[in-house]
């Protein structure tokens, strides 16, 4: 599931979460076959797993604990 690109600079502390559920959503059969938007899928229920990573991620960064245990995710 998860990309790791060697070539592409780091972009943030979620990047790679949020690049991974941008592809999932992408591929997903409700963009492709549906026609609907990413937005309208995700809002459905669609890429859960990595909907809730990117959440945990982004809610870590705000944690004061992780300053010391490193952030979640990626």
């Amino acid at each position: 599931m998860p990309r790791y690109y060697e070539d592409k600079p780091e972009g943030g502390a979620c990047a790679g979460v949020k690049e991974d559920l941008g592809v999932c959503l992408l591929q997903s059969d409700c963009v492709l076959k549906e026609g609907k938007s990413p937005r309208q899928c995700l809002k459905e229920g669609n890429c859960k797993a990595l909907k809730y990573s990117f959440f945990e991620c982004k809610r870590s960064m705000l944690d004061a604990r992780s300053r010391f245990r490193g952030r979640k995710g990626y």
